[in-house]
């Protein structure tokens, strides 16, 4: 059974497999000669946050695959509340082929993984955010041609995105910076397991508070919400801790001059980002919200893949 729930899951090789078949299948589509690589298969969502880009993607991409998506909404799933998170997965495995689940508590979906006799996808968890770590270093590896010895900068909060971002940068070899404010690193269980991908890699992990610092001679410049979903209360005070970690042309000059800059959106112009820095030369955003669609089609495909060649 391959579940898909964290990257820290996926070895070197498996991680690098699925960006290949991705941008393999994004190729074939664009030439329009791609297979229907999952004819008749059936995708479950689960919902349990609303989302623009998970939704639309996942839809789209078993579409274009020959499969169909179906979306089950918060009202109609409610996990743990209704009905047990393990029957939950016992009964949708009878109906779909993979399940995907966006969810708040990472255990969830690793609940809805133990009990499922399909493979299960974390679309998002407070965790991390693997399926967004894997259309961001699709577009890292199309925009720069690969990783080793590239320079990943995150500004921002020590979310699930910079999770994702640390632990994919660590099995790729590529070299990841963090500069968050002091009380909002990255968990240090989570800065441990990404030193011990590193070690595998020779990736070179570093953390720091000084942002100007952290974007020196970056490849890659990242930046996320201040406030994620579920943290609205506090919004107000993480808007006084935050702006010096905005994403705006003082962090440009000192990154490298071909920077690319990433957001994993929706961006709040104006905080975690400027209009000038979002819509300017360096940025990829719009790239990277594509790529959403092109890296959850390989996903996808490896997941079933074993099946697919029974």
């Amino acid at each position: 059974m391959k579940h898909f729930l964290s990257l820290a899951h996926l070895t070197p090789a498996e991680m690098q497999h699925i960006l290949d078949l991705s941008l393999s299948i994004k190729q074939e589509w664009k030439a329009g000669n791609a297979p229907p690589y999952l004819k008749n298969k059936v995708l479950g969502m689960i919902f349990q946050k609303p989302s623009l880009r998970t939704r639309v993607s996942f839809d789209v991409a078993m579409l274009q695959l020959g499969g169909n998506g179906l979306y089950l909404s918060p009202n109609e799933i409610q996990l743990g509340k209704r009905e047990s998170t393990a029957d939950v997965a016992r009964v949708i495995s009878r109906y779909v082929d993979v399940i995907m689940a966006r969810v708040f508590a990472h255990a969830d979906v690793v609940e809805l993984a133990k009990y499922a006799t399909v493979p299960v996808i974390n679309g998002l968890s407070d965790y991390s955010h693997p399926c967004q770590g894997m259309a961001d270093f699709l577009t890292i590896l199309e925009h720069k041609g690969g990783f080793q010895g590239k320079k990943l900068t995150y500004l921002g909060d020590g979310n699930n995105v910079a999770t994702s971002l640390l632990l994919g940068a660590a099995l790729l070899g590529m070299n990841f910076t963090i500069a968050a404010p002091r009380g909002y690193e990255v968990h240090p269980a989570t800065w441990a397991l990404g030193q011990q991908l590193a070690a595998q890699t020779g990736a070179h992990l570093a953390a720091t508070y000084d942002p100007l610092a952290a974007a020196a001679d970056a490849d890659v410049l990242y930046t996320d919400t201040w406030t994620s979903m579920g943290q609205e209360e506090e919004s107000e005070q993480r808007r006084k801790i935050f702006p010096p970690y905005r994403v705006d042309e003082s962090k440009l000059r000192c990154a490298k001059p071909d920077v690319i800059v990433m957001h994993c959106l929706p961006a709040h112009r104006g905080e975690e980002i400027t209009d000038a820095v979002a819509d300017g030369p360096h940025s990829a955003l719009f790239d990277q919200a594509e790529n959403r669609l092109h890296a959850q089609k390989g996903i996808l495909v490896w997941a079933l893949e074993a099946e697919n060649c029974k």
